[in-house]
């Protein structure tokens, strides 16, 4: 009984290193500050890994995914750009885990750049991507995913990929089984 006693003061210990309180004395504050959704005192929010542009292109590059910008830049403050500064892992995973099941080429045309529509699972916060169209790339996710209507689908892990004029408009919550 004491090993499951002291196995789970360590679990706690481990737990609460993973959760961000905030609205609260002395609590850690989330890294960027989302003026749409601001959670309640004491709220319990998951932890997420933040990339910077280099790491994120660096697997991106190593899974095959390319990226391009109108403006043929990476600075986060200018929308012309393409940037992945602040982007989560498991959103740069999803995009790992989609090249790898569609064998499609993949282009990234938007990431954490300014200019994108706000919000919680936002551009911005390091949710969405996009990417560029191709028949490789709609063939698979309309034949693959379900149609949830408004011109969006819903991967089996939960994910959305929104087909805009141009562009699919991806909202990563997780990497999509990786």
């Amino acid at each position: 009984m004491r090993v499951l006693a002291r196995a789970a003061a360590v679990l706690a210990a481990t737990a609460t290193s993973v959760l961000l309180v905030t609205g609260t004395a002395g609590a850690t504050t989330a890294p960027e500050h989302d003026p749409v959704f601001t959670p309640a005192a004491g709220t319990a929010s998951a932890l997420v890994t933040k990339l910077t542009h280099s790491q994120a292109s660096t697997r991106l590059r190593s899974s095959g995914i390319t990226w391009s910008s109108s403006g043929n830049c990476s600075d986060r403050s200018k929308p012309n750009c393409t940037s992945f500064d602040q982007v989560n892992l498991t959103t740069i995973q999803g995009a790992q885990t989609l090249k790898s099941a569609t064998g499609c080429a993949l282009n990234v045309t938007g990431g954490t750049e300014v200019g994108h529509a706000s919000g919680t699972y936002s551009h911005y916060n390091g949710y969405k991507l996009d990417f560029a169209l191709s028949s490789c790339l709609t063939n698979y996710i309309k034949g693959t995913f379900t149609a949830i209507g408004g011109n969006q689908w819903r991967s089996g892990s939960g994910n959305i990929y929104y087909l805009e004029s141009n562009h699919w408009d991806v909202t990563y919550y997780n990497c999509g089984g990786c």
